[in-house]
């Protein structure tokens, strides 16, 4: 039995060693939630993490809340203490996969993919599915896309005073330059 269990250990670290593994602690993400006639809503993290196992397609990222940035201080510090509750909820995650994705048929054309997931956001899992385009260069994989999101399915309350003031769909765009 101890032999038996020493084999699968075994196994399984070894194709976690040989998985190609690319990823990238400067991922830039950023959100925009403007409304025409008022104070541009936008806010930028160029700290993203990001993995990709050029293997399998499964993706992932994370950010640090705190690590979005804003041209206004009060509106980042509203944004960290009521919407976001970044005390609270410190990170926002993506767990999910690239569909059909295939290492060897990377060039550096761009190509379009679809990223399947679960975005982890105030607390609140939900579905996701994104646009990409992803390509490879220099033994580095880009990957950029967008994807919108509703605050109200994330739990995030918008005070009525702003409601006006803040769309009802935040346009997201995530940029990534991923190295082994």
């Amino acid at each position: 039995m101890k032999n038996l269990i020493l084999l699968i250990v075994i196994l399984s670290f070894g194709s976690v060693v040989s998985a190609q593994k690319y990823t990238t602690k400067t991922g830039k993400v950023t959100f925009e939630a403007s409304v025409p006639l008022f104070e541009d809503v936008f806010a930028q993290d160029d700290n993203n993490v990001a993995i990709v196992n050029a293997d399998t397609g499964d993706f992932a990222s994370v950010s640090s809340v705190k690590n979005y940035r804003f041209k206004v201080k009060l509106m980042e510090e509203h944004f960290n203490e009521s919407y976001a509750e970044s005390a609270k909820y410190p990170k926002t995650t993506f767990k999910g996969k690239i569909v059909n994705f295939d290492k060897t048929k990377l060039t550096a054309s761009p190509k379009k993919y679809t990223v399947q997931g679960t975005l982890n956001f105030h607390g609140v899992d939900k579905a996701l599915s994104s646009s990409a385009v992803i390509y490879s260069k220099e033994g580095k994989i880009y990957m950029q896309g967008n994807f919108v999101a509703k605050p109200a399915d994330y739990k995030v309350t918008i005070p009525k005073m702003v409601t006006k003031k803040v769309a009802e769909n935040v346009n997201v765009e995530y940029n990534y330059i991923l190295s082994k």
